[in-house]
């Protein structure tokens, strides 16, 4: 018997659910298409376009909905993706970016709009430093960056 996920995250596309939740899956370990429904001849999308599209990132699971224009994404909701090293910040930031848009600390929004925040554990490690002068160094590094560069933020915390 299937468990049942207390909390689901519903993103709202126009049209393209089915995409981003390919696009996503492809990008995430460990990361699978469970179900896609259509919409039938009642409406009120074209009938056969799909309706929704429930995936899994990596445990985490999903629901896309092609609910229509009404709704779009914006920066108030996004995703954190903690990252164990600069490969994977590296690789996270260059799959999300394609198509998409970089901004500062971190933030990426995907070809679909929707928000992801690539994140090395060490940026988090670093401004928790009970240094607080170090701490504070490591976030001036960051908020001047847009992708996080591990070094850089290592460099940082390192000076005298």
């Amino acid at each position: 018997m299937a468990t049942l996920t207390k909390i689901t995250p519903c993103l709202w596309f126009d049209t393209d659910g089915e995409a981003a939740a390919t696009l996503y899956t492809s990008i995430f370990e460990n990361s699978r298409i469970l179900h896609v429904t259509h919409y039938g001849s009642a409406g009120p999308r074209p009938e056969g376009m799909a309706m929704t599209v429930t995936f899994e990132l990596d445990g985490q699971e999903f629901l896309a909905l092609n609910g229509g224009p009404q709704f779009t994404f914006d920066e108030a909701i996004s995703f954190q993706v903690n990252c164990e090293s600069q490969d994977e910040v590296d690789r996270f930031w260059e799959r999300f970016s394609d198509g998409g848009q970089e901004g500062p600390c971190g933030w990426v929004k995907d070809k679909f709009g929707v928000s992801w925040q690539i994140v090395p554990v060490l940026l988090d490690e670093l401004v928790r430093d009970p240094d607080v002068e170090k701490a504070q160094r490591v976030m001036k590094a960051m908020l001047s960056m847009g992708k996080i560069d591990c070094a850089a933020l290592q460099r940082a915390a390192d000076q005298a």
